[in-house]
Protein backbone atom coordinates (compact mmCIF):
# COMPACT_ATOMS: atom_id res chain seq x y z
CA UNK A 1 0.00 0.00 0.00
CA UNK A 2 2.86 2.35 0.64
CA UNK A 3 1.24 3.81 3.77
CA UNK A 4 3.54 5.53 6.21
CA UNK A 5 2.95 4.84 9.88
CA UNK A 6 1.11 8.09 10.60
CA UNK A 7 -1.27 7.55 7.69
CA UNK A 8 -1.83 3.96 8.75
CA UNK A 9 -2.75 5.14 12.25
CA UNK A 10 -5.10 7.82 10.92
CA UNK A 11 -7.01 5.36 8.73
CA UNK A 12 -7.05 2.39 11.09
CA UNK A 13 -4.56 0.43 8.95
CA UNK A 14 -1.78 -0.05 11.51
CA UNK A 15 -1.93 -3.84 11.22
CA UNK A 16 -1.56 -3.42 7.44
CA UNK A 17 1.54 -1.28 8.03
CA UNK A 18 3.15 -3.99 10.17
CA UNK A 19 2.10 -6.65 7.67
CA UNK A 20 4.38 -4.92 5.18
CA UNK A 21 7.18 -4.22 7.65
CA UNK A 22 7.22 -7.66 9.32
CA UNK A 23 4.73 -10.03 7.66
CA UNK A 24 6.11 -13.15 9.36
CA UNK A 25 6.29 -11.67 12.85
CA UNK A 26 3.83 -13.41 15.19
CA UNK A 27 1.00 -11.03 16.06
CA UNK A 28 -1.26 -13.38 18.06
CA UNK A 29 -0.33 -16.54 19.94
CA UNK A 30 -3.14 -18.42 21.67
CA UNK A 31 -4.50 -21.85 22.55
CA UNK A 32 -7.09 -21.34 19.78
CA UNK A 33 -4.50 -20.63 17.08
CA UNK A 34 -1.82 -18.17 15.99
CA UNK A 35 -1.63 -15.33 13.46
CA UNK A 36 1.37 -13.57 11.95
CA UNK A 37 0.95 -9.91 11.08
CA UNK A 38 0.55 -10.90 7.46
CA UNK A 39 -2.17 -13.42 8.31
CA UNK A 40 -3.95 -11.09 10.74
CA UNK A 41 -4.00 -8.32 8.16
CA UNK A 42 -5.37 -10.65 5.47
CA UNK A 43 -8.15 -11.88 7.75
CA UNK A 44 -9.06 -8.31 8.73
CA UNK A 45 -9.53 -7.43 5.06
CA UNK A 46 -11.68 -10.52 4.57
CA UNK A 47 -13.86 -9.65 7.57
CA UNK A 48 -14.41 -6.14 6.19
CA UNK A 49 -15.50 -7.48 2.81
CA UNK A 50 -17.74 -10.12 4.37
CA UNK A 51 -19.54 -7.51 6.47
CA UNK A 52 -19.80 -5.04 3.59
CA UNK A 53 -21.25 -7.76 1.40
CA UNK A 54 -23.96 -8.17 4.02
CA UNK A 55 -24.82 -4.49 4.04
CA UNK A 56 -22.61 -2.84 6.65
CA UNK A 57 -21.26 0.66 5.98
CA UNK A 58 -19.05 3.11 7.90
CA UNK A 59 -20.48 4.12 11.31
CA UNK A 60 -22.53 0.92 11.54
CA UNK A 61 -22.18 -1.05 14.77
CA UNK A 62 -20.77 -4.54 15.28
CA UNK A 63 -21.32 -6.51 18.52
CA UNK A 64 -18.71 -9.14 19.38
CA UNK A 65 -19.08 -11.87 22.03
CA UNK A 66 -15.77 -13.71 21.85
CA UNK A 67 -13.13 -15.26 24.07
CA UNK A 68 -9.42 -14.48 23.90
CA UNK A 69 -8.68 -15.99 20.51
CA UNK A 70 -7.30 -14.74 17.16
CA UNK A 71 -10.73 -13.97 15.72
CA UNK A 72 -11.23 -11.27 18.33
CA UNK A 73 -8.17 -9.49 16.96
CA UNK A 74 -9.36 -10.04 13.37
CA UNK A 75 -12.74 -8.40 14.02
CA UNK A 76 -11.10 -5.62 16.03
CA UNK A 77 -8.64 -4.82 13.23
CA UNK A 78 -11.42 -5.03 10.62
CA UNK A 79 -13.68 -2.58 12.43
CA UNK A 80 -10.86 -0.10 12.94
CA UNK A 81 -10.15 0.07 9.18
CA UNK A 82 -13.75 -0.10 7.90
CA UNK A 83 -15.17 2.74 9.97
CA UNK A 84 -17.36 0.40 12.02
CA UNK A 85 -18.15 0.91 15.71
CA UNK A 86 -17.20 -2.21 17.68
CA UNK A 87 -18.86 -3.16 20.97
CA UNK A 88 -17.31 -6.17 22.74
CA UNK A 89 -19.77 -8.04 24.97
CA UNK A 90 -19.04 -9.80 28.24
CA UNK A 91 -19.53 -13.50 27.50
CA UNK A 92 -20.60 -14.15 31.08
CA UNK A 93 -23.86 -12.30 30.41
CA UNK A 94 -27.16 -14.05 29.95
CA UNK A 95 -28.93 -13.91 26.62
CA UNK A 96 -31.28 -11.21 27.93
CA UNK A 97 -28.40 -9.07 29.21
CA UNK A 98 -26.44 -9.44 25.97
CA UNK A 99 -29.55 -8.66 23.90
CA UNK A 100 -29.96 -5.35 25.73
CA UNK A 101 -26.44 -4.28 24.72
CA UNK A 102 -26.82 -5.49 21.13
CA UNK A 103 -30.04 -3.53 20.77
CA UNK A 104 -28.83 -0.47 22.68
CA UNK A 105 -25.64 -0.07 20.63
CA UNK A 106 -27.62 -0.43 17.39
CA UNK A 107 -25.59 -3.40 16.15
CA UNK A 108 -26.31 -4.52 12.60
CA UNK A 109 -23.89 -7.44 12.96
CA UNK A 110 -23.51 -9.83 15.86
CA UNK A 111 -20.42 -12.08 15.87
CA UNK A 112 -20.29 -14.73 18.59
CA UNK A 113 -17.90 -17.42 19.78
CA UNK A 114 -19.63 -20.80 19.47
CA UNK A 115 -18.51 -21.62 23.01
CA UNK A 116 -21.22 -19.24 24.19
CA UNK A 117 -23.85 -20.57 21.78
CA UNK A 118 -26.72 -20.71 24.28
CA UNK A 119 -26.39 -17.06 25.34
CA UNK A 120 -25.67 -15.97 21.75
CA UNK A 121 -28.74 -17.70 20.35
CA UNK A 122 -30.96 -16.27 23.08
CA UNK A 123 -29.54 -12.79 22.49
CA UNK A 124 -29.94 -13.02 18.72
CA UNK A 125 -33.57 -14.06 19.10
CA UNK A 126 -34.22 -10.77 20.92
CA UNK A 127 -32.11 -8.59 18.59
CA UNK A 128 -33.96 -8.23 15.28
CA UNK A 129 -31.76 -5.31 14.24
CA UNK A 130 -28.64 -7.50 14.17
CA UNK A 131 -29.47 -9.20 10.90
CA UNK A 132 -25.88 -10.26 10.18
CA UNK A 133 -24.88 -13.14 12.48
CA UNK A 134 -21.61 -15.04 12.37
CA UNK A 135 -20.49 -17.84 14.71
CA UNK A 136 -16.78 -18.41 15.43
CA UNK A 137 -15.32 -21.83 16.12
CA UNK A 138 -15.14 -25.39 14.88
CA UNK A 139 -18.83 -25.94 15.59
CA UNK A 140 -19.93 -22.52 14.38
CA UNK A 141 -22.24 -24.10 11.80
CA UNK A 142 -24.23 -25.67 14.65
CA UNK A 143 -25.25 -22.29 16.15
CA UNK A 144 -28.85 -21.69 15.17
CA UNK A 145 -29.48 -18.79 12.75
CA UNK A 146 -25.77 -17.93 12.50
CA UNK A 147 -23.48 -18.30 9.48
CA UNK A 148 -20.11 -20.01 10.13
CA UNK A 149 -17.53 -17.25 10.52
CA UNK A 150 -14.71 -19.28 8.96
CA UNK A 151 -16.61 -20.16 5.79
CA UNK A 152 -17.88 -16.61 5.34
CA UNK A 153 -14.55 -14.89 5.93
CA UNK A 154 -12.30 -17.22 3.97
CA UNK A 155 -14.51 -16.82 0.89
CA UNK A 156 -13.41 -13.17 0.54
CA UNK A 157 -10.41 -11.48 -1.09
CA UNK A 158 -7.64 -10.89 1.47
CA UNK A 159 -5.92 -7.93 -0.24
CA UNK A 160 -5.85 -4.57 1.50
CA UNK A 161 -9.05 -2.57 1.07
CA UNK A 162 -8.50 0.60 -0.91
CA UNK A 163 -10.91 2.87 0.99
CA UNK A 164 -10.09 2.58 4.71
CA UNK A 165 -11.61 4.88 7.33
CA UNK A 166 -10.90 4.81 11.04
CA UNK A 167 -13.43 2.98 13.18
CA UNK A 168 -14.06 3.16 16.90
CA UNK A 169 -14.88 1.02 19.91
CA UNK A 170 -17.72 1.58 22.35
CA UNK A 171 -17.58 -0.35 25.61
CA UNK A 172 -20.32 -0.69 28.18
CA UNK A 173 -20.00 0.03 31.88
CA UNK A 174 -20.50 -2.87 34.27
CA UNK A 175 -23.98 -1.72 35.15
CA UNK A 176 -23.63 -1.79 38.95
CA UNK A 177 -26.58 0.61 39.09
CA UNK A 178 -29.29 0.05 36.51
CA UNK A 179 -28.63 -1.04 32.95
CA UNK A 180 -25.07 -0.84 31.57
CA UNK A 181 -24.27 2.31 29.60
CA UNK A 182 -22.32 2.59 26.36
CA UNK A 183 -19.37 4.94 26.69
CA UNK A 184 -18.58 6.87 23.53
CA UNK A 185 -16.28 9.81 22.97
CA UNK A 186 -16.01 13.10 21.16
CA UNK A 187 -12.73 12.24 19.50
CA UNK A 188 -10.04 9.72 20.45
CA UNK A 189 -9.29 9.03 24.09
CA UNK A 190 -5.73 9.80 25.28
CA UNK A 191 -5.49 6.74 27.51
CA UNK A 192 -3.69 4.13 25.42
CA UNK A 193 -1.37 6.54 23.66
CA UNK A 194 -0.26 8.22 26.90
CA UNK A 195 0.77 4.84 28.30
CA UNK A 196 2.45 3.77 25.06
CA UNK A 197 4.76 6.78 25.15
CA UNK A 198 5.98 5.82 28.65
CA UNK A 199 7.67 2.64 27.43
CA UNK A 200 10.51 2.21 24.95
CA UNK A 201 9.04 -0.49 22.76
CA UNK A 202 11.10 -2.61 20.41
CA UNK A 203 8.58 -4.31 18.09
CA UNK A 204 11.16 -6.79 16.85
CA UNK A 205 11.64 -8.34 20.28
CA UNK A 206 8.87 -7.15 22.63
CA UNK A 207 5.96 -9.44 23.54
CA UNK A 208 2.83 -8.57 25.50
CA UNK A 209 0.95 -11.07 27.67
CA UNK A 210 -2.82 -10.54 27.81
CA UNK A 211 -4.04 -11.79 31.19
CA UNK A 212 -7.63 -10.51 31.18
CA UNK A 213 -10.70 -10.85 28.95
CA UNK A 214 -10.48 -8.64 25.88
CA UNK A 215 -14.03 -7.36 26.20
CA UNK A 216 -12.84 -5.29 29.17
CA UNK A 217 -11.49 -1.80 28.58
CA UNK A 218 -8.02 -2.26 30.09
CA UNK A 219 -7.05 -5.56 28.39
CA UNK A 220 -8.48 -4.29 25.11
CA UNK A 221 -6.48 -1.07 25.31
CA UNK A 222 -3.22 -2.20 26.88
CA UNK A 223 -2.97 -5.86 25.87
CA UNK A 224 -4.31 -5.66 22.31
CA UNK A 225 -4.58 -2.15 20.91
CA UNK A 226 -1.26 -0.73 22.15
CA UNK A 227 0.79 -3.84 21.23
CA UNK A 228 -0.78 -3.93 17.75
CA UNK A 229 -0.01 -0.24 17.30
CA UNK A 230 3.60 -1.00 18.22
CA UNK A 231 3.88 -4.11 16.00
CA UNK A 232 4.55 -6.39 18.98
CA UNK A 233 3.69 -10.02 19.50
CA UNK A 234 0.71 -10.75 21.79
CA UNK A 235 0.17 -13.91 23.84
CA UNK A 236 -3.48 -14.40 24.82
CA UNK A 237 -4.42 -16.18 28.03
CA UNK A 238 -7.90 -17.69 27.95
CA UNK A 239 -8.40 -17.74 31.71
CA UNK A 240 -5.80 -16.66 34.28
CA UNK A 241 -3.70 -18.86 36.57
CA UNK A 242 -0.62 -17.76 38.50
CA UNK A 243 1.91 -20.46 37.63
CA UNK A 244 0.74 -20.59 34.01
CA UNK A 245 1.50 -16.87 33.82
CA UNK A 246 5.11 -17.50 34.81
CA UNK A 247 5.38 -20.37 32.35
CA UNK A 248 4.14 -18.22 29.47
CA UNK A 249 6.47 -15.37 30.41
CA UNK A 250 9.41 -17.77 30.26
CA UNK A 251 8.32 -19.55 27.09
CA UNK A 252 7.57 -16.44 25.05
CA UNK A 253 10.08 -14.06 26.68
CA UNK A 254 7.26 -11.71 27.59
CA UNK A 255 8.33 -8.11 28.15
CA UNK A 256 5.05 -6.32 28.98
CA UNK A 257 1.77 -7.20 30.64
CA UNK A 258 -1.29 -5.63 32.22
CA UNK A 259 -2.64 -7.18 35.44
CA UNK A 260 -4.87 -6.41 38.41
CA UNK A 261 -3.76 -6.37 42.07
CA UNK A 262 -5.38 -9.74 42.83
CA UNK A 263 -3.06 -11.31 40.26
CA UNK A 264 -0.06 -9.66 41.90
CA UNK A 265 -1.02 -11.15 45.25
CA UNK A 266 -1.45 -14.63 43.79
CA UNK A 267 1.96 -14.37 42.12
CA UNK A 268 3.91 -13.18 45.16
CA UNK A 269 2.31 -15.83 47.40
CA UNK A 270 3.31 -18.71 45.13
CA UNK A 271 5.73 -21.05 46.93
CA UNK A 272 9.38 -20.12 46.45
CA UNK A 273 10.11 -23.38 44.65
CA UNK A 274 7.38 -22.61 42.09
CA UNK A 275 8.60 -19.07 41.46
CA UNK A 276 12.20 -20.19 41.13
CA UNK A 277 11.31 -22.70 38.39
CA UNK A 278 10.74 -19.95 35.84
CA UNK A 279 12.99 -17.35 34.24
CA UNK A 280 11.00 -14.12 34.14
CA UNK A 281 13.96 -11.82 33.59
CA UNK A 282 12.55 -10.74 30.21
CA UNK A 283 9.86 -8.65 31.94
CA UNK A 284 10.39 -4.90 31.56
CA UNK A 285 7.01 -3.45 32.52
CA UNK A 286 3.92 -4.58 34.41
CA UNK A 287 1.02 -2.14 34.23
CA UNK A 288 -1.95 -2.11 36.56
CA UNK A 289 -4.93 -0.05 37.59
CA UNK A 290 -8.67 -0.47 38.22
CA UNK A 291 -8.38 -1.06 42.01
CA UNK A 292 -6.15 0.03 44.89
CA UNK A 293 -3.16 -2.27 45.29
CA UNK A 294 -2.03 -3.01 48.86
CA UNK A 295 1.37 -1.43 49.43
CA UNK A 296 2.89 -4.64 50.82
CA UNK A 297 1.80 -6.63 47.76
CA UNK A 298 3.24 -4.20 45.27
CA UNK A 299 6.43 -3.82 47.29
CA UNK A 300 6.86 -7.61 47.39
CA UNK A 301 6.36 -7.80 43.64
CA UNK A 302 9.07 -5.21 43.01
CA UNK A 303 11.38 -6.84 45.54
CA UNK A 304 11.08 -9.95 43.37
CA UNK A 305 10.98 -8.51 39.83
CA UNK A 306 12.64 -5.14 40.26
CA UNK A 307 11.21 -1.63 39.71
CA UNK A 308 9.07 -2.51 36.72
CA UNK A 309 5.51 -1.98 38.04
CA UNK A 310 3.65 1.02 36.60
CA UNK A 311 0.21 2.16 37.69
CA UNK A 312 -2.58 4.32 36.34
CA UNK A 313 -5.83 5.63 37.75
CA UNK A 314 -8.53 5.58 35.10
CA UNK A 315 -11.75 3.94 33.93
CA UNK A 316 -13.77 3.48 30.76
CA UNK A 317 -15.02 7.06 31.16
CA UNK A 318 -11.70 8.81 31.58
CA UNK A 319 -8.09 9.15 32.69
CA UNK A 320 -6.75 10.46 35.99
CA UNK A 321 -3.09 9.81 36.77
CA UNK A 322 -0.02 7.74 36.04
CA UNK A 323 2.89 6.77 38.28
CA UNK A 324 6.31 5.32 37.48
CA UNK A 325 7.92 2.61 39.62
CA UNK A 326 10.48 5.09 40.92
CA UNK A 327 7.82 7.60 41.98
CA UNK A 328 5.83 4.87 43.71
CA UNK A 329 8.87 3.60 45.62
CA UNK A 330 9.45 7.15 46.86
CA UNK A 331 5.75 7.55 47.72
CA UNK A 332 4.43 4.04 48.45
CA UNK A 333 0.73 3.77 47.75
CA UNK A 334 0.42 6.74 45.44
CA UNK A 335 -1.24 6.54 42.03
CA UNK A 336 0.82 9.54 40.89
CA UNK A 337 0.11 13.12 40.04
CA UNK A 338 -2.77 14.09 37.74
CA UNK A 339 -1.83 13.55 34.11
CA UNK A 340 -2.72 17.11 33.16
CA UNK A 341 -3.11 20.41 35.00
CA UNK A 342 -6.01 20.45 37.46
CA UNK A 343 -6.93 17.02 36.10
CA UNK A 344 -8.20 15.71 39.45
CA UNK A 345 -10.16 17.54 42.13
CA UNK A 346 -11.03 16.18 45.57
CA UNK A 347 -14.19 17.55 47.17
CA UNK A 348 -15.44 17.09 50.71
CA UNK A 349 -19.01 16.25 51.75
CA UNK A 350 -20.02 19.88 51.29
CA UNK A 351 -18.72 19.98 47.74
CA UNK A 352 -15.74 22.14 48.66
CA UNK A 353 -12.07 21.39 47.86
CA UNK A 354 -10.66 19.01 50.48
CA UNK A 355 -7.56 20.09 52.37
CA UNK A 356 -4.22 18.34 51.92
CA UNK A 357 -4.37 14.91 53.55
CA UNK A 358 -8.16 14.96 53.90
CA UNK A 359 -10.14 12.22 52.19
CA UNK A 360 -12.85 13.27 49.76
CA UNK A 361 -14.54 12.22 46.54
CA UNK A 362 -12.37 12.33 43.42
CA UNK A 363 -13.53 14.16 40.30
CA UNK A 364 -11.69 13.83 37.00
CA UNK A 365 -11.46 16.58 34.42
CA UNK A 366 -12.78 15.58 31.02
CA UNK A 367 -10.33 16.60 28.28
CA UNK A 368 -11.43 18.85 25.44
CA UNK A 369 -10.73 15.99 23.01
CA UNK A 370 -11.95 12.54 23.99
CA UNK A 371 -14.49 13.41 26.69
CA UNK A 372 -17.05 10.69 27.19
CA UNK A 373 -20.77 10.57 26.59
CA UNK A 374 -23.26 7.83 27.41
CA UNK A 375 -24.50 6.59 24.06
CA UNK A 376 -27.97 7.81 23.21
CA UNK A 377 -28.61 9.19 26.69
CA UNK A 378 -27.89 12.92 27.10
CA UNK A 379 -29.61 12.99 30.50
CA UNK A 380 -27.29 10.33 31.98
CA UNK A 381 -24.34 12.10 30.38
CA UNK A 382 -25.30 15.41 31.95
CA UNK A 383 -25.90 13.73 35.31
CA UNK A 384 -22.40 12.24 35.34
CA UNK A 385 -20.71 15.64 35.29
CA UNK A 386 -20.28 18.02 38.19
CA UNK A 387 -22.29 21.21 37.51
CA UNK A 388 -20.33 21.93 34.34
CA UNK A 389 -19.23 19.77 31.43
CA UNK A 390 -15.74 19.57 32.90
CA UNK A 391 -15.59 17.19 35.90
CA UNK A 392 -17.07 13.77 36.58
CA UNK A 393 -16.65 11.14 39.28
CA UNK A 394 -16.14 7.38 39.30
CA UNK A 395 -17.18 7.21 42.95
CA UNK A 396 -13.60 6.83 44.20
CA UNK A 397 -12.27 8.44 47.36
CA UNK A 398 -8.78 9.63 48.17
CA UNK A 399 -6.54 12.54 49.09
CA UNK A 400 -3.55 14.61 47.95
CA UNK A 401 -0.38 14.74 49.98
CA UNK A 402 1.67 17.90 50.41
CA UNK A 403 3.61 17.25 47.21
CA UNK A 404 0.52 16.88 45.06
CA UNK A 405 0.58 13.08 44.83
CA UNK A 406 -2.76 11.33 44.73
CA UNK A 407 -3.64 8.44 47.05
CA UNK A 408 -6.78 6.31 46.75
CA UNK A 409 -8.56 5.02 49.83
CA UNK A 410 -11.56 3.14 48.41
CA UNK A 411 -14.75 3.38 46.39
CA UNK A 412 -17.47 5.42 48.05
CA UNK A 413 -19.76 2.40 47.57
CA UNK A 414 -17.40 0.30 49.71
CA UNK A 415 -17.14 2.85 52.52
CA UNK A 416 -18.14 1.54 55.96
CA UNK A 417 -19.72 4.07 58.32
CA UNK A 418 -19.75 2.77 61.88
CA UNK A 419 -20.98 5.08 64.61
CA UNK A 420 -20.55 8.00 62.22
CA UNK A 421 -16.88 7.17 61.56
CA UNK A 422 -15.65 6.44 58.03
CA UNK A 423 -13.70 3.19 57.59
CA UNK A 424 -11.99 2.33 54.32
CA UNK A 425 -12.09 -1.43 53.66
CA UNK A 426 -9.09 -1.42 51.34
CA UNK A 427 -6.90 -0.46 54.31
CA UNK A 428 -8.11 -3.49 56.28
CA UNK A 429 -7.79 -5.79 53.27
CA UNK A 430 -4.15 -4.80 52.88
CA UNK A 431 -3.36 -5.80 56.48
CA UNK A 432 -5.21 -9.12 56.20
CA UNK A 433 -3.29 -10.00 53.05
CA UNK A 434 -0.08 -9.83 55.06
CA UNK A 435 -1.15 -12.78 57.21
CA UNK A 436 0.38 -16.08 56.02
CA UNK A 437 -2.97 -17.92 56.12
CA UNK A 438 -4.84 -15.48 53.87
CA UNK A 439 -5.17 -16.14 50.18
CA UNK A 440 -7.54 -13.21 49.69
CA UNK A 441 -9.84 -11.03 51.75
CA UNK A 442 -12.83 -8.75 51.40
CA UNK A 443 -13.70 -6.35 54.21
CA UNK A 444 -17.32 -5.19 54.19
CA UNK A 445 -19.81 -3.39 56.41
CA UNK A 446 -22.66 -5.46 57.84
CA UNK A 447 -25.73 -4.19 59.71
CA UNK A 448 -25.32 -3.40 63.40
CA UNK A 449 -28.27 -2.23 65.49
CA UNK A 450 -26.24 0.15 67.65
CA UNK A 451 -23.60 1.42 65.23
CA UNK A 452 -25.37 1.25 61.87
CA UNK A 453 -22.60 -0.90 60.42
CA UNK A 454 -19.74 -2.94 61.78
CA UNK A 455 -16.63 -4.29 60.10
CA UNK A 456 -16.61 -7.89 58.88
CA UNK A 457 -13.76 -9.68 57.11
CA UNK A 458 -14.66 -12.40 54.62
CA UNK A 459 -11.53 -14.48 54.06
CA UNK A 460 -10.40 -17.06 51.53
CA UNK A 461 -7.65 -19.22 53.07
CA UNK A 462 -4.58 -20.75 51.50
CA UNK A 463 -4.79 -24.51 50.87
CA UNK A 464 -2.77 -25.50 53.94
CA UNK A 465 -5.06 -23.68 56.41
CA UNK A 466 -8.50 -24.60 57.77
CA UNK A 467 -11.25 -22.36 59.15
CA UNK A 468 -11.55 -22.17 62.93
CA UNK A 469 -12.65 -19.81 65.67
CA UNK A 470 -9.04 -19.64 66.77
CA UNK A 471 -7.84 -18.52 63.35
CA UNK A 472 -10.62 -15.93 63.19
CA UNK A 473 -9.43 -14.51 66.53
CA UNK A 474 -5.85 -14.57 65.29
CA UNK A 475 -6.77 -12.54 62.19
CA UNK A 476 -8.58 -9.95 64.27
CA UNK A 477 -5.55 -9.66 66.56
CA UNK A 478 -3.33 -9.35 63.48
CA UNK A 479 -5.37 -6.36 62.35
CA UNK A 480 -5.29 -4.76 65.79
CA UNK A 481 -1.50 -4.86 65.73
CA UNK A 482 -1.49 -2.53 62.70
CA UNK A 483 -4.75 -0.59 62.74
CA UNK A 484 -6.80 1.53 65.10
CA UNK A 485 -9.31 -0.61 66.95
CA UNK A 486 -12.39 0.90 65.30
CA UNK A 487 -11.10 -0.14 61.86
CA UNK A 488 -10.60 -3.79 62.76
CA UNK A 489 -13.02 -6.59 61.95
CA UNK A 490 -15.50 -7.44 64.69
CA UNK A 491 -15.97 -10.83 63.08
CA UNK A 492 -14.37 -13.05 60.44
CA UNK A 493 -16.16 -15.39 58.08
CA UNK A 494 -14.36 -17.96 55.95
CA UNK A 495 -15.40 -18.77 52.41
CA UNK A 496 -14.14 -21.33 49.89
CA UNK A 497 -13.90 -18.79 47.06
CA UNK A 498 -14.67 -15.08 47.11
CA UNK A 499 -17.05 -13.92 44.38
CA UNK A 500 -15.14 -12.18 41.62
CA UNK A 501 -15.65 -10.13 38.53
CA UNK A 502 -14.07 -11.77 35.51
CA UNK A 503 -11.22 -9.24 35.75
CA UNK A 504 -10.21 -10.84 39.05
CA UNK A 505 -11.54 -8.02 41.24
CA UNK A 506 -13.60 -9.11 44.25
CA UNK A 507 -17.32 -8.49 43.86
CA UNK A 508 -17.87 -6.76 47.23
CA UNK A 509 -21.33 -5.55 46.40
CA UNK A 510 -22.49 -9.16 46.03
CA UNK A 511 -21.10 -9.99 49.48
CA UNK A 512 -22.69 -6.93 51.09
CA UNK A 513 -26.05 -7.69 49.52
CA UNK A 514 -25.94 -11.27 50.83
CA UNK A 515 -25.30 -10.17 54.40
CA UNK A 516 -27.86 -7.39 54.29
CA UNK A 517 -30.48 -9.76 52.94
CA UNK A 518 -29.75 -12.24 55.72
CA UNK A 519 -29.99 -9.46 58.29
CA UNK A 520 -33.31 -8.31 56.85
CA UNK A 521 -34.70 -11.83 56.84
CA UNK A 522 -33.44 -12.70 60.32
CA UNK A 523 -34.11 -9.42 62.08
CA UNK A 524 -31.98 -8.17 64.93
CA UNK A 525 -30.56 -11.59 65.75
CA UNK A 526 -29.32 -12.34 62.24
CA UNK A 527 -26.07 -10.47 62.62
CA UNK A 528 -25.22 -12.35 65.81
CA UNK A 529 -25.86 -15.61 63.96
CA UNK A 530 -23.40 -14.63 61.22
CA UNK A 531 -20.54 -13.87 63.58
CA UNK A 532 -17.71 -16.37 63.40
CA UNK A 533 -19.44 -18.38 60.68
CA UNK A 534 -17.20 -20.80 58.82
Amino acid sequence: MGLDRAEALRTGMTVAYWAVEAPDRMAITSAAGNRTYGELNARANQVVRALRRRGLAPKDAVALMCGNRPEFAEVFAACLRAGFRLTPINWHLTGDEAAYIIDNCGAKAFIADARYAAAAEAAAAQSPGATVRLAIGANGDDVVAFEPYGDVVLAEDDGDIDDPSAGTTMLYTSGTTGRPKGVTRRGAAPTATSVATAFSYDPATDVALCTGPLYHAAPLAFSLNVPLLQGMGIVLMDGWEAEETLRLIQEHRVTHSHMVPTMFHRLVTLPDDVRSKYDVSSLRALLHGAAPCPVAVKQALMDWLGPIVWEYYAATEGWGSFVTPEEWLAKPGTVGKPSFEDGVRILDDDGKPAAVGVVGTLYLKAPEVGRFEYFGDPDKTAGAYLDTDDYFTLGDMGYFDGDGYLFLTDRSANLIISGGVNIYPAEVDAVLLNHPAVQDAATIGVPNVDWGEEVKAVVELKPDYSPSDGLAAELIAHCKASLAGYKCPRSVDFIDALPRHDTGKIYKRFLRDQYRQRAAEGGAGADREMKGAV
